[in-house]
């Protein structure tokens, strides 16, 4: 009960910022929520599976590019070509699964970051489609769903609010249910997860497709909501990203992705503002919390003493 009370906390904080917030925090909030989903989908896959996976960037460019071509090329509505893309990003993900779930480990780590650099290519190659490097802005016209204008902050902030709270909920629903139970189980140990009957391929297979889904989704409304698709959404940057937010909010919980992506977003957002080494500043504090917080914020605060926190 305390952890569904505090996730309707943040929920109804998050929509009071709607009509607190000045104009530059109102739009990085409602950016940071999109990003938050993307890192939820990559907990799933890391916090509570151990997936340690450096392609993700493939299947956030997959929901992007997968709504968004449909917008630019077919003339799809916003709203199917939002449900496309989502699905594009968890057909990409359990594609790679069935190949890279073969290895393990720091094998794993390669094989998925081959196959996102692969794909990053491709959308340079078909440039003439894709947009290359430029990328391509949406039309304003397309992008509207059940009558609201997501080209307009207010209603672009409360689509990725919506998001953000289906996406949460979804997530601590899945990590109370009995998969959830399971997947954790194959994080802490997969020899005896084998042993009572699982199936580990079929088990990570799944949980990828679930992450692919959650990145796929971010992607879509990342594109829809802010009016651009670009190649460089799948750099290898984007799928650190993630890995930093889960880190840093504590990876194996629920709010862990929100607080690392606040966190992370800001640090580069103030550091970059007096100094052009940012990246530095990055590091340091990724340095203190590995020493001090090796589980993360909202990990280490689990540790000591709020075991609820899911």
């Amino acid at each position: 009960m305390k952890a569904l009370i505090l996730h309707g906390v943040v929920l109804a904080g998050l929509l009071a910022l709607h009509f607190l917030l000045p104009i530059y925090h109102h739009g990085n909030l409602a950016r940071i929520m999109v990003l938050a989903v993307f890192a939820m989908g990559y907990n799933i896959a890391f916090g509570y599976t151990g997936l340690l996976s450096l392609g993700h960037a493939l299947f956030l460019a997959a929901g992007m590019f997968g709504s968004g071509l449909l917008i630019q090329h077919v003339g799809l509505g916003a709203l199917p070509a939002l449900i496309a893309g989502s699905l594009a990003g968890a057909a990409m993900a359990a594609l790679t699964g069935l190949l890279a779930l073969r290895t393990a480990g720091v094998s794993f780590m390669i094989v998925t970051l081959m196959f996102a650099q692969a794909g990053y290519l491709t959308l340079l190659y078909f440039g003439a489609v894709t947009g290359g490097d430029e990328g391509f802005p949406l039309p304003a016209a397309a992008r509207q769903a059940f009558g609201f204008d997501l080209t307009q902050p207010g209603p672009r902030y409360l689509a990725a609010l919506a998001l953000f709270a289906a996406g949460l909920l979804a997530q601590l629903a899945l990590v109370r249910s009995r998969f959830g139970r399971i997947m954790v189980a194959m994080r802490e140990n997969e020899e005896r997860s084998r042993m009572l009957g699982y199936n580990p391929f079929t088990v990570k297979l799944a949980a990828l497709a679930l992450s692919g889904l959650y990145a796929g989704a971010a992607g879509a409304f990342y594109g829809v909501l802010f009016g651009y698709v670009g190649a460089s959404f799948a750099t290898i940057q984007y799928s650190i990203l993630p890995m930093l937010y889960v880190l840093l909010g504590g990876a194996g919980t629920t709010l862990g992705p929100l607080l690392g992506a606040v966190l992370m977003f800001y640090l580069i957002d103030l550091s970059s503002t007096y100094t052009s080494a940012h990246l530095l500043v990055v590091g340091g504090a990724l340095l203190v919390l590995v020493l001090f917080a090796p589980k993360g914020i909202l990990g280490t605060l689990r540790d000591r003493g709020l075991k609820w926190l899911p």
